[in-house]
């Protein structure tokens, strides 16, 4: 178990933006909650001197590189070849002492290296074997990703270690399996560890990848060239190993008769939370955020309170960071205290409710609840005007698609304004003005679907 108390670890500390202020009778409290996490080894310094962490060394961490072995990717050669590249170079990323095993994935699951079901230990010995068993990578055969993410799981559990990470590459579609065993796959996975997904090429699903993300706590994106594939392999190998705590949940305690409506991430991607919630106790429940580096995220809250007259305040939440205690069972104990099956890491926000009859301090909406508002909406906006577009709903697409390019330039979201100009015609940016293109290369609608849920951070 970490020391939480020893230096170049994290410390957490909550931050809460809001306007507290509500009208007689108002009942929905809005806020904006940044986290961060600061102290640690810093994400991206991964091959950096090691760092004091209970056993002297980084956080004992485990790695499961996933790499699309279908029949596809041989269509063109490079592709395999490439992805070989991008695999040597995530394991020339490992830190020492890491353990980490390479999988091939078709609608089997096979073990690359370093096989027995076991997993292998980075150092130079290890790392130079493990390339030279990617040479014997080769294309043929299905793609049933569910399977690739079983074995995973089963060999990141073998290790006793506090991270537990997956990459997954794909090019193609999960054809082998039905959805509902990929859902089964993912749903037994989650928790268990993170895993960030890669699209090669322009051939697989997009909602399959994002939804695998999604699912366990990690990044999404497209690599459209796959020339690219072992500066992005490396670029999460880096951040996976600046990890420091795993499976850290914002707790959410509520008094009687406050509900919580909803919990979303909203920096730096749109990630819905709400669903996820365990219960932790009376009022108390829990929302995963994954494993922590030295970084900061923000959420979006929106609790429902009782009705109150003019002059009435309450607390409506408090807010706190928890993480599993090891050898306890998973069972609820006192949320104040961090009791039962979860460790309290000492930071704490509270969100307020005010009842006033000053109409300008209740309408105001605070400047953080709004902007973030509007990048979810933005994600929301995009993803719609896709979908109608592939239905050939030009008239719907065109207003979508403008609402989304009207959101980013207003946010400043200046990256997924450049991606929203790939596929529509921009007349005028401020009021939302387009035309679709005639023709849009299959990446850049792919590229603009894969990051539509990235944000921009609101200007403070």
């Amino acid at each position: 178990m970490a020391n939480f108390s020893k230096p170049n670890v994290p410390q957490f500390s909550v931050d809460v933006y809001q306007n507290e202020y509500l009208p007689e009778g108002g009942r929905e409290v809005d806020a904006v909650v940044t986290v961060t996490a600061t102290g640690g080894g810093t994400i991206g310094s991964a091959v950096a001197a090691p760092h004091p962490y209970a056993s002297g060394r980084g956080p004992s961490a485990a790695v499961a590189v996933m790499v699309d072995c279908s029949g596809s990717m041989d269509h063109p050669p490079a592709k395999m070849r490439n992805a070989r590249d991008a695999t040597a170079a995530a394991i020339d990323t490992l830190r020492d002492g890491v353990h980490f095993a390479v999988i091939g994935g078709t609608h089997v699951a096979q073990e690359v290296y370093p096989g027995g079901g076991r997993l292998a230990v980075a150092d130079a010995i290890t790392r130079d074997q493990a390339k030279r068993a990617l040479r014997r990578l080769g294309a043929g055969g299905g793609t049933a990703i569910g399977t690739w993410l079983r074995l995973a799981d089963r060999l990141l559990s073998s290790a006793d270690v506090a991270i537990r990470h997956g990459i997954l590459l794909t090019d193609g579609r999960d054809e082998h399996e039905s959805p509902e065993d990929l859902k089964a796959s993912l749903d037994a996975c989650a928790g268990r560890f993170t895993c960030d997904a890669r699209g090669v090429g322009t051939d697989w699903e997009v909602k399959e990848v994002t939804g695998i993300a999604s699912a366990l706590l990690g990044t999404a994106d497209i690599v459209a060239d796959p020339a690219g594939l072992a500066a992005d392999f490396t670029r999460m190998m880096e951040t996976a190993m600046g990890k420091e705590v795993a499976d850290v949940a914002l707790r959410l305690w509520t008094p009687v008769g406050a509900t919580v409506k909803s919990v979303k991430q909203v920096a730096p991607t749109v990630e819905d939370l709400t669903g996820r919630r365990t219960g932790a106790g009376p009022r108390v429940g829990d929302y995963p955020t994954g494993s922590w580096g030295d970084e900061s995220r923000d959420y979006h809250i929106r609790v429902e309170v009782p009705p109150a007259d003019i002059g009435r305040e309450m607390l409506a939440a408090r807010i706190s960071l928890v993480i599993p205690r090891p050898g306890d069972a998973a069972r609820p104990g006192p949320a104040e205290s961090g009791a039962g099956s979860a460790r309290n890491l000492g930071a704490q926000g509270l969100v307020r409710a005010v009842w006033t009859d000053d109409v300008a301090a209740s309408t105001s909406i605070n400047p953080q609840v709004a902007h973030y508002t509007g990048q979810a909406e933005l994600a929301q906006a995009i993803r719609q005007g896709l979908d109608l577009r592939k239905a050939g709903d030009i008239e719907g697409a065109t207003a979508k698609l403008g609402r989304a390019v009207q959101l980013a330039g207003a946010s400043g979201n200046a990256d997924t304004a450049k991606l929203l100009a790939k596929v529509v015609d921009v007349v005028d940016a401020a009021t939302g003005t387009v035309r679709l293109k005639a023709k849009v290369e299959e990446a850049d609608e792919m590229t603009l679907e894969t990051r539509s849920t990235k944000t921009v951070r609101v200007k403070k």
